[in-house]
């Protein structure tokens, strides 16, 4: 088995997509991979796991191993690192210690955010926690993920002032972005994501970003 990789959907903040970015890069990585993946759900609200219990349950779509744990998760972590190719941890809206703690063993940390002001302002405390997860974890990388983004092309100015605001923190924004879409929603109701669902350009938008973050992991 080639080298695992784990990767944490990390923030401070709810209601910017972490989990539904979380359970999208997994079925990613499954589907258009063809890699054994399993999710972490490391949030207490439990919004992937009762994701995963919906999709399991239906027997025309591929099942995904989910494991629940909080708290200090590092050695579930490395456990399940040695069983599947990629582990994707969602570690909640929070600043937590499954937060602080997947950081150390990660290989990649996502930091999904929505372009507004009160969203850019957790990048102060959110590039804080990253510095201080490099003292432990010299080779984290760490990217920022544009989500919900506005449509009107008159907002664009807002996308590429949020990646500003990223790059002078010295996290890298992903090229790639969410838009504000239903069918994220909409799909959630039966464990699917927007890539088995009829949302085309919600789906060519995950497949972007899985592959953008995938030469990221190269």
């Amino acid at each position: 088995m080639e080298k695992s990789r784990i990767i944490s959907i990390v923030g401070e903040k709810g209601g910017t997509g972490k989990s539904t970015f979380a359970q999208a890069l997994a079925v990613y990585c499954l589907k258009e991979k063809g890699l054994d993946t399993t999710l972490v759900d490391a949030d207490p609200q439990e919004t992937t796991s009762d994701w995963a219990d919906e999709r399991n349950k239906n027997p025309d779509i591929t099942p995904i191993n989910i494991v629940q744990k909080t708290g200090f998760i590092v050695h579930t972590l490395k456990d399940l690192s040695k069983r599947y190719q990629v582990v994707i941890v969602d570690c909640g809206g929070q600043d937590s210690e499954a937060m602080r703690s997947a950081l150390i063993v990660s290989d990649l940390a996502i930091f999904p955010f929505r372009p507004k002001r009160r969203d850019l302002k957790t990048l102060v405390k959110m590039e804080k926690v990253l510095r201080d997860a490099k003292v432990h974890n010299e080779t984290l990388k760490y990217v920022a993920l544009i989500t919900q983004c506005p449509t009107l092309p008159s907002q664009l100015s807002r996308i590429d002032q949020a990646k500003g605001a990223c790059a002078s923190f010295g996290i890298k924004p992903l090229k790639n972005i969410t838009y504000y879409r239903n069918a994220y929603d909409d799909c959630d109701e039966s464990g699917l994501t927007v890539l088995e669902f009829t949302d085309d350009k919600a789906r060519d938008e995950i497949v972007s970003i899985g592959n953008e973050i995938w030469e990221i992991l190269k």
